[in-house]
């Protein structure tokens, strides 16, 4: 099953752009997010947000990932106008105050939540890594584990998705359309999960020293990161968001 930090192939400028352009643009538009303020302006930061992701062929990938997280700005919008109460009341808990903050919060939460993981599943981690060693002149072991942090993430909810389907095929109610019951169900499975990772993670590190992991320096990469013409438009860019966030 693919996984929303999987690589996407493609040949767009986003593709083709430095890996640390691309996090630098993510950057810039989280950061405009936390800053703006009105309505239209977090509105058009998300559909710029996915309007990228269309055009770097991840269309249906982004779309599906909003939706993911257009439930938990739900639920912060309704905590939030619990917790806000100073204004004028319109229904029942919820007051004026209290519904701007919530939105504000939702929205905030849904745009601010797409762009990095977007940027990462157009770039390949090890050109992430290697490019960090490169250009900003990151310890190469701590790039390797943040990276590698990454790539774990998909392959841990693989293999949940598979213990749970063994059992479901025991006859566990794993299909249940209740949540509660189906994290009660989910819990027992933490511990071969914990296991499966823990054994991983040792192999993972023996593979790593036998490559001749600690003698690693910035010159080992046979591939180099330059900055061209198309990552300055990039950060450009980015910069103009995040004044036009601050400005809005």
């Amino acid at each position: 099953m693919a996984s929303i930090l999987d690589y996407s192939e493609g040949t767009t400028a986003l593709h083709r752009a430095n890996p640390l352009t691309k996090v630098a643009l993510a950057i810039c538009i989280c950061a405009a997010v936390f800053l703006a303020q009105e309505y239209w302006c977090l509105l058009a930061l998300l559909l710029l947000v996915i309007a990228i992701g269309f055009y770097a062929g991840i269309g249906a990938k982004t779309l599906k990932l909003a939706g993911a997280f257009v439930g938990l700005g739900v639920f912060m919008f309704l905590i939030q106008t619990m917790i806000v109460r100073d204004g004028k009341p319109l229904v029942l808990w919820i007051t004026d105050k209290g519904l701007d903050t919530g939105l504000h919060v939702a929205l905030r939460l849904v745009t601010f939540a797409l762009p990095l993981v977007l940027m990462l599943s157009i770039t390949r981690l090890n050109d992430l890594a290697n490019a960090a060693v490169e250009k900003l002149h990151v310890p190469y072991r701590y790039a390797f584990t943040i990276t590698t942090a990454l790539r774990f993430v998909p392959i841990f909810s693989q293999e949940m998705n598979q213990i749970m389907e063994a059992q479901t095929a025991r006859g566990v109610e794993f299909d249940s359309s209740n949540p509660l019951k189906k994290l009660r169900l989910m819990m027992p499975l933490a511990a071969p999960l914990l296991i499966g990772s823990v054994a991983k993670a040792d192999d993972t590190a023996l593979a790593a020293e036998e490559r001749g992991f600690y003698l690693r320096s910035r010159e080992s990469s046979y591939k180099r990161y330059p900055f061209r013409a198309l990552d300055v438009v990039l950060l450009v860019l980015g910069v103009a968001i995040v004044v036009l966030g601050a400005l809005f």
